[in-house]
């Protein structure tokens, strides 16, 4: 079997957008973007300095996304994460491999001491995705996204530690 692993965010980022902007990908993130919208979004991902934006690959073929990015939360810096598998390769462990191959990512980066995951409090997929990567429910909270757009979501936190921190 083919392990997956993640590359950096590219040009073929653009194509897996438009895939995953789908209603069912995107039913708890506010429904499917705008051409526009799509096309700023890849552009941000490529432009991205406080984080970093991948695509989740298995063998050669592209089956979804990971990342993570700086934000202030309850009153101190961390990182943000965000995942999307395609419908075709969901439920076979790939976003928990994605998810847990990303914090590696971010801990190597040794300038946040967490990263979080905000998924719908409705989207009982992603929270399992959460709980099997190894993070720690916090509580549920009000966020927004899209901007805008306020939404329930759970809180899950993982502690990120610096390779040479022991």
């Amino acid at each position: 079997m083919t392990s997956l692993s993640l590359t950096p965010w590219s040009g073929q980022g653009y194509d897996l957008l438009r895939r995953q902007n789908s209603p069912e990908m995107t039913e708890h993130l506010g429904g499917p973007e705008t051409a526009e919208q799509l096309r700023r979004r890849h552009e941000r991902y490529l432009a991205l300095t406080d984080g970093q934006m991948f695509l989740a690959v298995l063998g050669d073929e592209v089956v979804g996304s990971v990342g993570y990015w700086t934000r202030e939360w309850a009153g101190a810096p961390v990182y943000e994460t965000g995942y999307g598998i395609l419908p075709e390769h969901q439920g076979r462990g790939f976003a928990v491999d994605a998810l847990r191959l990303c914090a590696e990512r971010a801990g190597q980066d040794g300038s946040r001491p967490w990263l979080h995951a905000f998924p719908s409090v409705h989207h009982d997929a992603s929270n399992a995705v959460c709980r099997k990567a190894g993070f720690e429910f916090v509580g549920a909270c009000e966020f927004e996204y899209p901007p805008g757009n306020a939404i329930r979501c759970n809180d899950w936190r993982l502690a990120l530690t610096r390779p040479d921190a022991g």
